[in-house]
């Protein structure tokens, strides 16, 4: 009812426009010919009533019925017999003919002229409108200060009493949205059956979605939908089509900046985990380093008891433990330093060509003295295989690997390591292989992570923290090979394989090594 009567109200005042302005020109007619002037200037008179009412009403259809209103009128008044519609003189019909033509001419042009004003000062009030709401979401710090803004300049723009909801970072809908008043105020809202709304925003497929007393537009960043910008539904339903551009438009700007925003949000946490990475490297590098002198004094005295002492002499025993035990924690001082350089970046590969069975001599030597009396079964190629590779970290590897088979395999049972070429002939294979009880389905996708152990048993060693492995994954990877583990498919027992390229590929760091004589 309030659009009808809004309609008809505009009707009768360009009604009355229209008849006013043809009255002024007929009685400013009548006076020239009073005067003495000729038909031409009447004429001329009725097409600026035209003119006139074209300028002051909205579209094409009150200029077409006031060029011919003023063709009627001028014949009725202004051409023999006067006050009839009626004429004589047939070269009155060009005169209409021509007078009506100028006349919608002149309407139309009118009318164009004022659609392209009305729509260039539109885009001018968009454009302000759209460098306000930027201005206001460049200086926003938080999602809620965005949706502030939003809410703010898009309900005094389209005269509406708009709502932001943001989402939370783990992609869910907040508890509550922020809206407009009447009065001009920003209000929390309780967010009905969120869920719900995030189901139907996910699965739309129109640019919006008309629920009951909403239409929600969701404003859609780099990673999925940030927010949703809500407009009471008997304001959407009446906007044209140029407001529902402007409306996307704006909420590119929004979905702009709660990118930037939680983009910064990413930053600083990455920034802070980063500073909490490197003060937890360093804790653990000097605790190792002061951990290493005693470790050396404990396994140097322990082996010197062991030598004085007969194996029948309990404390043969205690010394054979003691010896055990600082190997172990000397092997995972190791591998915390070697971790810490790694997470550093501080790993340096000093890559020169080695025989293969010099590197798993090495490895077996070390062995024996960590384990005595296991044995350890080698097949390496006739031939001298040499293969471009940091000497120390590579028996790090093999070390580690070794270790890992000993404490997963029964003394009596077999522990193989062997080397070949794969059948391209451009990298070298190595393979650990033992009999122990294998490694578990669940633990194999994750079994080269950072502190990762099977819950069932180690993988990394009986007594490990699950760093081993990963360091060798590393190392084994910053040499430009790849490192896989599974389970031996001849019986039971875990295998172990890692590749190096034959020809020195892999990019070297030539940053002079460390000196405090650790494997880095």
């Amino acid at each position: 009812m309030d659009k009808k009567g809004e309609k008809i109200r505009v009707g009768i005042i360009y009604s009355a426009e229209s008849i006013l302005f043809l009255l002024a020109a007929t009685l400013l007619g009548m006076g020239f010919r009073e005067i003495g002037f000729t038909e031409t200037n009447v004429v001329l008179l009725y097409i600026l009533a035209v003119f006139i009412t074209a300028s002051l009403t909205r579209g094409y259809l009150w200029g077409i019925l006031s060029s011919v209103a003023a063709t009627l009128t001028f014949n009725y008044f202004f051409t023999k017999p006067y006050h009839s519609l009626q004429f004589y003189d047939a070269g009155y019909m060009v005169t209409f003919t021509v007078m009506t033509v100028v006349a919608l001419v002149t309407s139309a042009l009118t009318s164009r002229e004022k659609e392209n004003a009305k729509k260039a000062l539109e885009r001018e009030r968009q454009t302000q409108a759209l460098y306000l709401l930027t201005s206001h979401l460049t200086e926003a710090k938080e999602l809620s200060d965005a949706a502030e803004t939003a809410v703010s300049v898009i309900s005094d723009l389209l005269d509406c009493r708009a709502a932001c909801l943001c989402y939370d970072e783990t992609g869910e809908p907040e508890k509550t949205f922020l809206q407009r008043t009447e009065e001009g105020k920003l209000v929390r809202r309780r967010l009905e059956n969120g869920k719900e709304v995030k189901k139907r925003l996910e699965n739309l497929r129109d640019p919006f979605y008309v629920g009951e007393e909403f239409y929600d537009w969701p404003v859609y960043g780099g990673e999925g939908i940030l927010g949703v910008v809500r407009i009471p539904g008997e304001r959407a339903e009446a906007f044209e089509e140029t407001q529902k551009i402007f409306l996307h438009s704006m909420l590119e700007c929004v979905a702009l900046a709660m990118d930037r925003i939680l983009a910064v949000r990413k930053q600083v946490r990455s920034r802070q985990q980063i500073q909490q990475e490197r003060y937890r490297g360093n804790l653990l590098r000097a605790i190792s380093h002061d951990l290493r002198t005693p470790l050396s004094g404990i396994m140097g005295t322990s082996e010197m008891i062991m030598d004085m002492s007969k194996k029948e002499d309990p404390r043969f025993d205690l010394a054979e433990g003691i010896h055990k035990d600082a190997i172990w924690l000397h092997s995972l001082v190791e591998n915390i330093l070697s971790l810490t350089r790694l997470q550093e970046g501080r790993m340096v590969i000093k890559k020169q060509p080695e025989a293969v069975e010099e590197i798993v001599g090495g490895a077996i030597a070390q062995m024996a003295g960590r384990s005595p009396g296991r044995e350890i079964q080698v097949e390496v190629p006739e031939e001298v295989l040499m293969v471009p590779m940091d000497a120390r970290l590579i028996m790090q590897v093999l070390i580690n690997l070794l270790d890992n088979a000993v404490k997963h395999t029964p003394p009596e049972a077999e522990i193989k390591i062997t080397v070949k070429k794969d059948l391209a002939g451009e990298k070298a294979v190595f393979c650990v292989a033992d009999r122990g009880e294998g490694i578990a389905p669940e633990d194999l996708p994750n079994i080269f992570q950072t502190f990762y152990t099977s819950r069932i048993k180690p993988v990394d060693a009986q007594k490990g923290i699950g760093l081993g492995l990963t360091i060798c994954e590393s190392i084994v990877s910053q040499h430009g090979g790849r490192m896989e583990a599974g389970n031996r498919t001849d019986g039971p027992g875990a295998e172990f394989q890692f590749t190096l390229p034959l020809t020195d590929t892999c990019p070297v760091d030539k940053e002079t090594e460390e000196t405090d004589g650790t494997i880095s």
